[in-house]
């Protein structure tokens, strides 16, 4: 006989509402000079889940320029019931891992913003839900945490 108090946590709507990044998207992007590339445009190829319980969204992105696969990564989004701020473990084709992961939160309850901090400067990711079918997203640097620049922005349509 289970006893409430053994029961397996169950995922919360602040987990929930990361399923609208879930699916198979197309990415149109701009890849702005900075120092690690050139700018210039780029798709993206982006499959999202949900997975583990609920509690997670798992993001593979291939990114391609010129024919060629140019990015890719890996994102593993959640909440956490803690400090009540979401996270993003991110990795990709660059190599760096970061210390921690992202942290932030939703604003107005349609944009997603993560800040992650390394010995290299800020990163900063926006997520903005256009409609069930439309988001984008964009990736800006600072190596102060005030000023931001953009490394990457894209507009995303579900492709299935």
């Amino acid at each position: 006989m289970a006893e409430d108090h053994l029961a397996a946590p169950k995922p919360l709507e602040e987990h929930r509402k990361l399923a609208a990044f879930a699916g198979e998207w197309t990415g149109e992007e701009v890849v702005h000079p900075s120092r690690w590339t050139a700018g210039g445009p780029a798709t993206s190829h982006v499959v999202a889940r949900v997975d583990l319980n609920g509690f997670y969204l798992i993001q593979d992105t291939r990114q391609t320029r010129e024919g060629k696969e140019s990015f890719a990564t890996h994102g593993v989004f959640t909440y956490d019931r803690e400090d009540r701020l979401y996270k993003l473990f991110w990795h990709d084709s660059l190599g760096y891992y970061p210390p921690s992961p992202a942290s932030g939160g939703w604003t107005g309850g349609k944009t997603l913003i993560l800040v992650r901090g390394s010995l290299r400067g800020n990163a900063r990711h926006v997520y903005e839900i256009v409609d069930d079918n439309t988001y984008t997203m964009k990736i800006q640097f600072s190596p102060d945490a005030e000023g931001w620049a953009d490394v990457l922005t894209g507009v995303y349509r579900r492709s299935n």
